[in-house]
């Protein structure tokens, strides 16, 4: 039985972990999202059902011959209920526990599955293998009279449970007579009733995420499918540090046995603009706040130099890539990568982002902590890099290995910088530095119209002097460079959709690139074509890609980051960030109002 993407996660801001359709954990990281795997199914090739498979926390249900699996409403605390011959059926519960406690946030690295009887008696079996040395080797294990300790690679865990320890270290079969309880969390002993502390956290955990995602102003429209979304980007925080990561997995394949294999595990400062805003169009601040604690941190360490595209969770620049040879990768289609070798890339867009992510701040009366004239004069030398830079070629927001151009999208980021740091100054009531800002946004949109332009075809081209085409020229109108019903945004638009969409999707760009010809479509572009597509009045079409695009999610009402143009396969890594962003976006868009209804 092959891998799928078809995977629920679970998570509290600390850790997360993935669950397939079968109720097992097949992807896990601890202590922190870019850890070593304690789960590591989801990238071997074994099937997962088979005694040799392991890196899995699985609830074997003899003779099953149903699952079913839905969410919790409004968390992302997950039942799954299995069904044997007899008409027996078992639930459990899967959930990291969150909740407010003395006066903080309870997010241990913790994992709890309560199994239950609902109908009859079935019989169970649970095994647990987590692995260490990225699936080298199974965690040795020790135990007591109620605890299983497993020595992973980064961290050794704690099993604790009202279920017999032997049932478990022998994988022995018995029969659910009542309900039990495992705690999988760290090296501590449990001092309390494993069973009601772990139904009071599941309480508890419900009352946090159903009060938070009662704060989110969502649309009339989709709102299912917006709460699902906007929960799971807020799993994607590390929230202890702030960062946001761009997906929970590494090396999923953007396309079968296509070598583009990438670690997603890490805090990219353009995906996290990214979130930001969509969040922040939902009015959930304390990500945002969260987050630019991250980025202040990153920008005092920068001292106005150099600023890389991507960090660690915990701000470490290195992040060297590697390969993880014990791991055959999904579906067997390696190499299983840690690390991403784009740390080392000149991404110019990403001085944009930080302005970006940071102005709200100077508008926003509800944050604890609104931005500061201090704030502000640390952005200054973030916006000078991005003047100095909007000319010179990078890597592109695509993270081109093998060549470098000028690229509009990134002139335009560096234009935006400018552009914001003069509305932040006129706030601050700086008048001086707001003309300062101004003046120089104004030269590098002269640059831009001048440079990007190409006459002779009539439209916006990816490169400055070039002729390319790329997805992100969408992108001009939603950073207020140019206005959706300009005529050149026109023109730039109808070439981009004939130039790039495949069927109902649409591809970041069409020119071969370091692995070859693209063969899947990004899923945040063709939720750019969508939001242009409404803009230019085509509202009817918008809405009938768009119910596409929601079609296409997991049952969990998630996305990876491709999507195969014939038959809608998603691949790459998952849950994507970028894919979220897009649909809760474009929800926003398309809605119609509350007021049509009350």
């Amino acid at each position: 039985m092959p891998q799928t993407l078809d995977l629920f996660p679970i998570g509290n801001c600390a850790v997360s972990a993935l669950i397939d359709r079968s109720g097992r954990f097949v992807w896990a990281c601890a202590p922190r999202v870019d850890s070593d795997p304690v789960f590591s199914a989801l990238l071997s090739d074994a099937d997962p059902a088979s005694g040799e498979a392991r890196g899995l926390w699985d609830v074997v249900v003899d003779g099953a011959v149903s699952v079913e699996q839905a969410y919790l409403r409004n968390t992302p605390i997950l039942r799954t209920e299995i069904t044997d011959a007899d008409g027996a059926k078992i639930e459990i519960i899967d959930f990291a526990p969150r909740y407010q406690q003395f006066g903080r946030i309870f997010r241990p690295t913790a994992f709890i599955r309560l199994i239950r009887p609902v109908a009859g008696t079935a019989r169970i079996t649970v095994r647990l293998r987590p692995t260490a040395q990225w699936g080298a080797r199974s965690a040795e294990k020790t135990s007591g009279s109620n605890h299983i300790r497993y020595l992973c690679s980064d961290l050794t865990m704690r099993l604790s449970t009202s279920c017999p320890v032997s049932h478990i270290l022998e994988e022995r079969a018995f029969r659910l007579e009542q309900p039990i309880a495992l705690f999988l969390g760290p090296d501590e002993g449990f001092e309390a009733d494993i069973r009601s502390t772990c139904d009071r956290m599941l309480t508890e955990t419900t009352v946090y995420w159903m009060t938070w995602v009662r704060g989110l102003a969502i649309p009339l429209e989709w709102q299912s499918a917006v709460i699902r979304a906007a929960i799971t980007l807020k799993l994607c925080v590390h929230e202890e540090t702030g960062a946001i990561v761009a997906a929970l997995t590494t090396s999923i394949p953007e396309h079968a046995d296509s070598g583009r294999n990438w670690d997603y595990r890490y805090c990219w400062l353009r995906d996290a603009y990214y979130v930001v805003q969509a969040l922040n169009r939902l009015g959930a601040v304390d990500i945002l706040e969260n987050y630019l604690g991250y980025l202040r941190n990153i920008v005092d360490r920068a001292a106005g130099g150099h600023i890389q595209p991507l960090f660690g969770v915990g701000f470490e620049p290195q992040l060297t890539e590697r390969l993880a040879p014990d791991l055959p990768g999904y579906r067997g289609m390696g190499p299983v990568r840690i690390g991403n070798q784009a740390f080392e890339h000149q991404q110019h867009d990403v001085y944009g982002q930080i302005v970006l992510s940071t102005t709200q701040a100077f508008f926003d009366e509800r944050l604890l902590r609104p931005a500061t004239i201090a704030d502000f004069e640390a952005l200054e030398p973030v916006g000078e890099r991005a003047f100095q830079l909007h000319d010179t070629p990078d890597a592109s927001l695509w993270e081109f290995r093998g060549r470098a151009n000028v690229h509009t999208y990134s002139a335009v980021m560096c234009w935006a910088a400018c552009d914001r740091l003069g509305n932040a100054a006129e706030k601050l009531g700086l008048t001086q530095r707001a003309a300062f800002w101004n003046g120089r946004a104004a030269k590098v949109r002269a640059t831009i119209d001048e440079s990007a332009w190409n006459a002779g075809l009539g439209r916006f081209a990816a490169t400055f002097g070039g002729d390319e085409l790329d997805a992100s020229l969408l992108q001009l109108v939603d950073l207020r460079f140019i206005c959706a019903n300009d005529p050149r945004n026109i023109a730039t638009v109808a070439a981009v959709e004939e130039g790039l969409r495949k069927g109902s999707y649409l591809l970041r760009y069409a020119i071969p690139d370091d692995f070859g010809e693209p063969k899947t479509a990004f899923n945040i572009c063709t939720f750019w074509l969508i939001e242009a597509m409404h803009l230019a009045g085509r509202g009817e079409e918008a809405r009938a890609l768009f119910e596409d695009m929601l079609a296409r999610r997991t049952a969990a009402g998630l996305l990876s980051e491709d999507i195969g143009f014939s038959d809608g396969e998603l691949w790459g890594n998952y849950p994507q960030t970028y894919s979220l962003v897009g649909l809760i976006n474009c929800a926003v868009l398309l809605s119609r109002p509350w007021t049509s209804v009350r």
